[in-house]
């Protein structure tokens, strides 16, 4: 498949997600090939600089971004809801639903890109909607989403620090309970956050090689 081309960057937008109007940030490129909704992690937001430096590079390629925070501030403050996969995994039906009633979206083929806790809840919304292409965990936590693994039919692709020994193993186990079109790279030198020098590119151009491949598809397996 050849390169596409680099595009400049687009400055987000800032939106709402009903029904509890939780905050986003929307990157729309012209001519986007797809839409990448984001499932942060545990004392992450939509303001992660490290979600926006990806989600800056995907639309480098074209793919638009959805960023959002998956809990109002009050419920944020209950740490139990921090960890609540399936309101999480509910959150993020909410999202796409949303992108199916604006106009300038609907008909985008969408892609999720989990960290974290919000990787199974990436992999649990995927199990209920057939609306998700292709699925990437970053340093996820696919084990807390185990009994939805194998209703999982969208292209999933775990990415793991080589550094991230306990994750890894998690990762490993749960990769073999997936049915689905799948893959599991270890980045080398990479702890569970990617923060050594060159690891978050990595995570890039394989999550890019990934979303690229599988959400011009028809048809899901």
């Amino acid at each position: 498949m050849s390169a596409a081309p680099k595009l400049r960057s687009t400055a987000p937008e800032r939106i709402t997600i009903p029904p509890v109007d939780l905050d986003g940030l929307l990157r729309l490129p012209k001519h986007a090939s797809g839409i990448i909704v984001f499932a942060h992690g545990s004392g992450s937001s939509r303001l992660s600089s490290r979600n926006n430096y990806v989600a800056d590079r995907f639309g480098e390629r074209g793919l638009a971004t959805l960023l959002f925070d998956l809990l109002i501030e009050e419920e944020a403050r209950d740490r139990a809801n921090v960890f609540d996969v399936d309101l999480l995994a509910r959150r993020l039906l909410h999202a796409i639903a949303w992108l199916t009633r604006r106009d300038d979206l609907r008909g985008l083929s969408v892609g999720l890109f989990g960290a974290s806790t919000g990787a199974a809840a990436a992999l649990v919304a995927a199990s209920r909607s057939d609306s998700v292409h292709a699925v990437v965990s970053r340093g996820g936590r696919p084990d807390l989403a185990q009994l939805a693994l194998h209703l999982v039919k969208a292209p999933t692709l775990l990415i793991v620090g080589g550094l991230d020994i306990d994750v890894l193993a998690l990762n490993r186990s749960a990769f073999a309970e997936l049915g689905c079109v799948k893959g599991l790279q270890v980045v080398p030198g990479a702890s569970h956050l990617f923060e050594e020098p060159g690891t978050l590119d990595a995570v890039v151009a394989l999550a890019q090689g990934w979303f690229e491949e599988y959400l011009a598809i028809d048809e899901l397996p």
